[in-house]
């Protein structure tokens, strides 16, 4: 199964996806300059092998439906993220605020 939701935050409209996979979901908010997803985002990764993309990002856990990343806090977030004052902590509608 495939979900797409488009969600206001604060006075912009962003786009989630959520992915039903098996045994697992993928569940990820876009706005127009970054993202926030599940615990599937390897923040790792993007910072050591995509580093030079400078992609906007942060990871929170126990999500199960677009909604829920937007009240959980950030576990990790990519170092352009952290450039934008975005940090762990913070929920995604916090974060998401700082990525348009």
């Amino acid at each position: 199964m495939f979900r797409t939701v488009t969600m206001q935050v604060g006075e912009r409209e962003v786009i989630g996806i959520e992915v039903e996979l098996p045994k697992t979901k993928l569940v990820a908010i876009m706005s127009e300059q970054g993202y926030v997803m599940c615990g599937a985002l390897d923040v790792k990764l993007l910072d050591d092998r995509l580093g030079d993309r400078q992609i906007v990002a942060g990871r929170a856990f126990g999500i199960r439906k677009c909604e829920d990343l937007l009240t959980a806090p950030l576990e990790s977030v990519t170092s352009a993220a952290r450039e934008r004052g975005i940090l762990p902590g913070m929920n995604g509608t916090e974060a998401l605020l700082k990525m348009f």
